[in-house]
């Protein structure tokens, strides 16, 4: 969707006002916040968004029915269990259908829907454009990750009154690590965004990628090499968990189910933080080089 931006093309340029005066005009950082906050109303009042907001809903409703229901010992009387159940596993779904449905077609629909034309028709550099969609779809996968949040946080009160908050420092290193992980799915999504001009085929191979591929990977890296798929963001973000349930053994031989790997904690940061620079900064590169035809 297009926005409608402070014509500039950086920091110090002048154009007359409507007196006739020469004024100062926004840089590309400045014209970057002012077109992702335009762009996050858009997502606010959007179909997405509720579809979104939707889904977490219906995650939240789910998880605390079936607490409600089985009353899981160990889980409803110790913060760190509760927390390691209900939300490590939630954000990092639920962080994976935002990244897809606010950042699939982020890049794609300004080739598809020729918006980009109307906004390459004014001195704004593509960086700014890249950037000010990449702020708008971390602030409303933001939104929706905090409102399943909520969510958590009130059935752990519920449950378990004033403890909820005892450990509230390992929660806070979980959550870190969740936004760490939303940072690098979205350089993921916006990459594949950049490398289509068509929305439907740019959240399609996301979708299928982090539904199916990763992990179908993941099986035959384990299976046929019997090597730890390190450098895999499924496998990496495991230690979205670990503030909460603890760090488990690296590698576990079972002669029932064969050898599994858990990422240590520098494995697991290294790997998202990598993905995040490597893959925004491939989403720009192609986005730069891609002609609006």
């Amino acid at each position: 969707m297009s926005v409608s931006l402070p014509a500039a093309a950086g920091t110090g340029s002048t154009l007359p006002g409507p007196d006739g005066t020469l004024g100062s005009v926004p840089g590309t950082w400045r014209q970057a916040v002012v077109l992702s906050r335009y762009q996050f109303r858009d997502y606010l009042r959007s179909r997405r968004f509720v579809l979104m907001i939707s889904i977490v809903a219906v995650v939240g409703a789910i998880l605390t029915t079936l607490v409600a229901y089985f009353r899981p010992a160990g889980l409803i009387d110790n913060a760190n269990n509760f927390y390691g159940g209900l939300w490590a596993g939630g954000a990092t779904f639920l962080i994976l259908f935002a990244g897809i449905i606010f950042g699939g077609d982020a890049i794609a629909g300004e080739f598809q829907n020729k918006t980009g034309y109307f906004l390459m028709g004014l001195p704004v550099k593509r960086m700014t454009v890249y950037a000010g969609k990449y702020l708008a779809v971390l602030m409303a996968s933001i939104v929706s990750i905090l409102v399943y949040l909520a969510i958590v946080l009130g059935n752990a009160v519920y449950y378990l009154g004033g403890g909820a908050f005892n450990d509230v420092g390992q929660l806070l290193a979980s959550i870190a690590l969740a936004l760490l992980y939303l940072l690098a799915l979205m350089g993921f999504v916006f990459l594949f965004s950049s490398l289509f001009k068509t929305s439907l085929y740019a959240v399609l191979v996301v979708a299928v990628m982090f539904l199916f591929g990763f992990t179908i990977i993941q099986d035959v890296v384990i299976g046929l090499t019997g090597t730890e798929p390190w450098f895999l963001l499924s496998y990496a973000n495991q230690v979205i968990a670990y503030p909460l349930t603890g760090v488990p053994a690296h590698v576990v031989h079972n002669p029932f189910t064969g050898t599994t790997y858990n990422p240590t904690y520098f494995e697991g940061i290294a790997v998202m933080l990598g993905y995040f620079v490597l893959t925004t900064l491939g989403g720009l590169v192609f986005f730069e080089r891609e002609e609006f035809t």
